[in-house]
């Protein structure tokens, strides 16, 4: 139980009078609540990402749901509810070809998802504080780091510290005299933010919903919460998404809710491919793959377009090809961060060669801590400290 301390102000007067009147007064702290809308919307997001954008399935989601825990009552009703997310712009019905009405949602409700990711992938790690990253130097930036300096001979103007060049002047020179000099300067250093082009690759093989674990979901989840960050956060930044089965292809933020897995291999050669072209046409210097999986690639396409596949252990053909292209990337400076949605020993032992070619980062997780992860690692590569 949560208490807020109310402290009674009183005179004299009323001290005299009313000796009770004066002193603490503890009351019950009383969060506020939420409104219904706001308890079912919850609800309702989570939903809609499980069904990739479907409303008819949600929404017969929600009413198995609060037939089952009374979400609602008489004075709002899951058809008030409906009707508000109308209201709100959250739903809009639209009219198929055939004539058939259909509600969807909008793309006001695609950026409420990504934000509820964010959320609930990130906010744990908003709290810890943002800004850890490891360097001995610093320098010009556009983020002030606390830390003072005298003037240097190309240190740029802007960088100044007014407040404690002027002080200094005071101290060496006195009020009555007082002059400002170029010994009396200060530099207050900053960090130095650079520009990151960054490619997520999302495996849509079969084997994410293999044996009946839905490992799509929280991958989009984590698609999502990156994309907004980056959007949010870093809008000078680049972020291509793009999803690999038996080939690979690009898809667009507002998609992601929509995402399904396929009846595909895993062709990781496509999806790497189509990966690093992509960042080679990016102007920026500071580049990095992010790719999430859960299987072994067990696929490619032969020149003449067939499809060569082997779900049957691990195809040193096939691993041959990943290996050449984790190195063939890390001569273009593109370093390949894995998170591998599996633990099994011969698929670790993939991953450990894959990544040692690169000369990357690799990460064997489960599905609990992988937004963390990525999130980490993302700030650890796109913002540096330089002299």
């Amino acid at each position: 139980m949560f208490f807020v301390i109310l402290l009674t102000c009183t005179n004299k007067k009323n001290m005299v009078s009313d000796k009770n009147r004066h002193g603490f007064k503890f009351t019950p702290f009383q969060e506020e609540e939420k409104s219904k809308f706001d308890q079912l919307f919850g609800i309702f997001k989570e939903l809609i990402t499980h069904t990739s954008g479907d409303f008819e399935e949600a929404l017969n989601w929600m009413k198995t749901l609060d037939k089952e825990y009374k979400l609602t009552d008489e004075e709002y009703t899951l058809d008030d509810f409906i009707d508000e997310l109308k209201e709100r712009g959250y739903l809009k019905d639209e009219v198929d070809p055939n004539g058939k009405g259909k509600t969807k949602i909008t793309a006001k409700t695609e950026k409420a998802i990504r934000k509820n990711a964010l959320d609930q992938i990130f906010g744990k790690i908003k709290k810890n504080g943002l800004g850890n990253h490891k360097t001995k130097n610093s320098g010009l930036g556009d983020e002030k780091t606390g830390d003072f300096r005298a003037f240097q001979f190309g240190d740029a103007i802007d960088s100044l510290s007014i407040t404690e060049s002027l002080k200094n002047a005071q101290v060496n020179n006195g009020l009555s005299d007082f002059s400002l000099t170029e010994k009396d300067l200060v530099i207050e250093d900053t960090h130095h933010k650079s520009q990151m082009s960054t490619v997520l690759m999302i495996d849509i093989s079969h084997s994410m919903i293999l044996y009946g674990e839905d490992r799509i979901t929280p991958a989009k989840k984590v698609a999502m919460a990156l994309s907004e960050l980056i959007t949010s956060r870093y809008p000078k930044d680049t972020l291509d998404i793009l999803v690999f089965g038996n080939d690979a292809w690009t898809i667009k933020v507002k998609d992601l809710p929509y995402l399904q897995v396929g009846p595909y291999h895993t062709n990781t050669v496509a999806g790497l491919n189509l990966a690093m072209d992509i960042l080679r046409r990016k102007r920026n210097t500071n580049k990095h793959i992010f790719m999430i999986t859960d299987g072994k690639p067990s696929c490619l396409r032969l020149p003449d377009g067939r499809y060569y596949k082997n779900s049957n252990g691990l195809d040193p053909y096939i691993t041959e090809k990943c290996y050449n292209m984790a190195a063939y990337a890390r001569k273009l400076h593109i370093p390949i961060t894995t998170f591998m949605i599996a633990r099994d020993p011969y698929l670790q032992n993939f991953v450990d060669k894959f990544t040692e070619s690169n000369k990357g980062k690799a990460f064997y997780t489960g599905l609990e801590g992988l937004g963390e992860m990525i999130f980490h690692d993302y700030e650890n590569n796109r913002k540096k400290r330089m002299r």
